[in-house]
């Protein structure tokens, strides 16, 4: 497919007049008929983006209501520009919708996801025939038209390019990022089909030995008071359970030597958001584990395209930690998705050895980085030889382990 640069026109909203939050700062014909338009508003997209991703093809993060909510409490307080790329075909349908951002990194400034550091898979939002629509020659003509657009808006200058955590595919069709020159991710992502209920799925994941003892935490935990499944109903509970969510998690990332993401303004206050704000209703699933009075896990997920996203999870570091609660409050929400009709349990990013018990094996995630000026050339060097440095590390088992182990002894001397 050819799609030839013809022409930019790059506009400030703010000269608009009064009706410049609904439009764009910047458009480019192609040729055929398509254009691609850019947007520094959420509000200016917001109905167009709901209405789009009811049939597109994205994840969970790239929904208008995790990604608005991030922006809110998070991009908007940091200096982070959304700028948002609708991409429309002879026909006035939208093709994709690219949710980008400019923010500056310490002494550049990049282009790359909108809200990518809290989202487990970046990607655009895809028509669901754009696949049989643009073939790759395409896919890269739209990239360089997206590149010239945003160079012509003065808000949106770049040093770099930095779009990371990109999965294979979006849904059904593949990530047409892929593209673009990549390299691997550090991390994995891990996910499992569920069968049609829990008993047969269960029974082909684990071993009957390995079910025997689950069942011996189970009643060991039971020693301790009943156990119970709760699922967050109103706000209020959602807020409560996303309190003992972080200050369990906090006290797990203290005790590894992780920095504490609770700790950096803004990301506790924009999970509530998402949990209790009614336009985000049934994207959302907040749960506990109760051992008698006690809740001893709790759990933040995303819901969405029938696939479960088990994004957050913690667990009690008191008297009940060496009885598994975590493993048997997974258990459970593996049940639930099960019970209300999903297809798939997402255990998102990261190389946890315990979901290789759940999942086949590991999907890899891609990054792309590039540069646009001699600043942006510096820094990429440097961030490409600190991937390669991480990656070696986390893939290398030996090494993974003695990282691991130096950090929690450092965090150790820290909390004595």
């Amino acid at each position: 497919m050819g799609m030839a640069f013809s022409a930019v026109s790059a506009f400030e909203g703010a000269a608009a007049g009064s009706d410049a939050l609904s439009l764009p700062v910047g458009t480019v014909d192609l040729d055929g008929g398509w254009q691609l338009t850019v947007y520094d508003d959420l509000q200016a997209v917001e109905n167009i983006w709901r209405d789009f991703q009811k049939g597109a093809d994205c994840t969970a993060f790239q929904t208008f209501e995790w990604l608005s909510a991030w922006h809110r409490n998070i991009g908007s307080k940091n200096g982070v520009t959304p700028a948002i790329i609708l991409a429309r075909g002879a026909d006035g349908g939208i093709l994709f919708i690219l949710p980008l951002a400019r923010q500056s990194a310490y002494f550049v400034r990049e282009i790359t996801w909108l809200g990518s550091n809290l989202c487990d898979y970046n990607a655009p939002l895809l028509a669901s025939d754009f696949s049989q629509r643009v073939d790759e020659r395409g896919i890269r003509s739209l990239w360089d038209a997206t590149l010239r657009l945003l160079r012509n808006i003065p808000a949106l200058q770049f040093d770099v390019i930095r779009l990371e955590k990109m999965p294979e595919s979006v849904r059904a069709q593949r990530n047409p990022m892929l593209a673009l020159p990549t390299t691997l991710n550090p991390s994995g992502s891990y996910a499992t089909p569920l069968a049609d209920n829990w008993e047969t799925f269960y029974a082909a994941k684990r071993s009957g030995s390995t079910r025997g003892r689950d069942r011996s935490k189970r009643k060991r935990l039971a020693e301790h008071g009943q156990l119970e499944f709760v699922t967050a109903k109103t706000a209020a509970q959602a807020r409560a359970t996303i309190e003992v969510l972080a200050a369990q998690k906090s006290a797990h990332f203290a005790r590894l030597g992780i920095s504490n993401l609770f700790a950096r303004p803004g990301y506790l206050n924009f999970l509530k958001d998402v949990a209790i704000c009614p336009d985000a209703a049934g994207l959302t699933h907040v749960s506990e584990l109760h051992v008698g009075s006690q809740v001893a896990a709790a759990s933040f997920a995303l819901t969405f395209g029938g696939r479960y996203y088990y994004v957050l999870s913690s667990y009690t570091d008191g008297e009940l930690s060496r009885l598994g609660p975590g493993s048997v409050h997974l258990q459970e929400l593996l049940r639930y998705a099960i019970e209300n009709h999903f297809t798939i349990f997402d255990f998102t990013i990261g190389d946890e050895r315990y979901k290789l018990d759940w999942c086949d094996g590991t999907s890899p995630l891609y990054d792309h980085i590039s540069t646009a000026s001699l600043r942006g050339f510096v820094w990429v060097v440097l961030a490409r030889l600190l991937k390669t440095v991480k990656r070696t590390i986390k893939q290398t088992p030996i090494l993974w382990a003695c990282f691991t182990k130096l950090r929690s002894l450092l965090a150790g001397i820290r909390l004595a």
